[in-house]
């Protein structure tokens, strides 16, 4: 009985403890004071006097790089796209201090010719390799923004979407690299292996805003911040249905707000990376931290998900004030296998509401039952406060873990879910903590005998 009593006062006094030093105000403001909005010079350009027709005939390739060379020339300025269909037959490329607005009612509408766009430095599924640009991409560039009401579409449902089935062997192929950690100048993709490219990718940039525009028809992810900081992700609509189609991939990237986006993916609505296997484990200085994720509107596959690829870690997200408006396959969903290594740590969702769904919370080490045991990740401090869902089909709460590696530091407060198939399923774990977690009709009273 002593043993019982102070089990239970040591439980109260790591929960206390915890609370004590999480104060959700205080760190969501001290995160936002390093994320700093691009600063873009008043010079301004309009595209249509480079030679732009919004016809959705003309080819408007050349007056793009034509505006981007003329605003580096001015260290910057804003590039304006008026009213109209702009047909693009390859990328645009971001230099420094540029902002790309596109007012309301004007469209891009990126070309499908796969020999239109070189091949740049990217990452395909978090393993660093040349391949197609996407159609609108910033290397090593600062202070740079794409605002306004109008819409970039990729086009991704004719030839990039044709090319999903036959992509099996050059995924293979560079994952092979990756676990060899063959030279990155060595692992050259582009014809013959059907990788399909980002709509929008930023790539060691700082001081990033992409701001109220809509996005739509992706041939693969649809916005990439990959090893960059200090960005701002508002306001964005989403039109994405395509495979792969996550609507904002965050991978090795820190001090990052994600706010009043509105999703409508057929892949995940927010997906938290940092690399794959070998790439992720050797820039583990890189992990991706310190995001904020709150007033966002989620619909898709899943709404918030952290991993697989996430080898160089994860940490340091606060969710809240969110809702789903419509189903979602999972609400929560934290995976990774024991290929992965790193971690995911200090992850706290709050106040928010979700309707039906197939899995509610989902946490596992097990990720598609794949794993060489050799690099299990470490799943720790994961709080849960103020969630609701709907009906769900299979089941409420997962957390699994690895034998080797257990799942640690759970809190889930105030859980509330109308009625599941399944309950619950706690496999290799430990100090998972419960506490207001109703799942199905509250029980009152118990039932008198009759």
């Amino acid at each position: 009985m002593k043993r019982f009593v102070c089990l239970i006062l040591f439980l109260i006094t790591v929960h206390i403890k915890a609370q004590e030093q999480y104060n959700r105000d205080s760190i969501v403001a001290s995160i936002e004071r390093q994320i700093l909005l691009p600063t873009i010079p008043e010079y301004t350009v309009q595209i249509t006097d480079f030679g732009a027709k919004g016809d959705g005939v003309k080819d408007c390739k050349s007056a793009f790089d034509k505006a981007m060379k003329v605003c580096s020339k001015q260290n910057g300025g804003t590039i304006v796209v008026p009213k109209g269909i702009y047909k693009i037959n390859g990328p645009i490329h971001f230099v420094s201090h540029v902002r790309l607005h596109l007012e309301e009612g004007a469209t891009l509408v990126f070309g499908t010719n796969p020999k239109d766009y070189p091949m740049v430095l990217t990452s395909w599924e978090g393993t660093t390799l040349y391949n197609y640009s996407p159609m609108i991409y910033g290397y090593n560039v600062n202070n740079v923004a794409i605002t306004g009401k109008g819409t970039i579409d990729g086009e991704g449902h004719s030839l990039w979407s044709a090319w999903k089935p036959k992509e099996a062997k050059g995924k293979q192929v560079s994952r092979d690299m990756n676990h060899k950690e063959l030279p990155v100048e060595d692992r050259v993709f582009g014809g013959g292996f059907f990788l399909r490219p980002q709509l929008v990718q930023f790539v060691n940039s700082k001081h990033i805003l992409i701001e109220d525009i809509k996005v739509e028809d992706a041939p693969f992810w649809c916005v990439h911040l990959l090893k960059s900081e200090s960005v701002t992700l508002r306001g964005i609509r989403y039109d994405a249905h395509n495979k792969n189609n996550d609507g904002l991939d965050i991978e090795q990237s820190k001090n990052v707000l994600i706010e009043n986006v509105t999703f409508n993916n057929a892949d995940d609505n927010i997906a938290i990376k940092a690399g794959r296997d070998n790439d992720g484990r050797n820039t583990s200085e890189m992990p991706s931290k310190n995001i904020i994720i709150r007033n966002n509107n989620f619909k898709g596959l899943h709404a918030i998900v952290i991993g697989s690829e996430m080898s160089a870690g994860v940490e340091n997200v606060y969710a809240y004030d969110n809702k789903a408006v419509d189903y979602v396959k999972r609400g929560i969903y934290l995976k990774t296998n024991s290929d992965r290594g790193g971690f995911i740590r200090n992850i706290y969702v709050e106040n928010t509401q979700f309707l039906d769904a197939e899995d509610a919370i989902y946490v596992t080490l097990n990720y598609h039952g794949e794993g060489s045991g050799f690099f299990p990740s470490k799943i720790s401090n994961i709080y849960i406060s103020n969630v609701s869902f709907g009906e769900i089909s299979n089941t409420a709460i997962v957390i699994e873990g690895y034998p080797k590696l257990k799942v640690e530091d759970v809190w889930l407060d105030h859980i509330t879910i109308k009625s599941a198939k399944n309950g619950m399923t706690l496999t290799n774990t430990k100090n998972v903590r419960f506490n207001e977690v109703v799942i199905g009709e509250k029980q009152t009273v118990p039932s008198a005998v009759n």
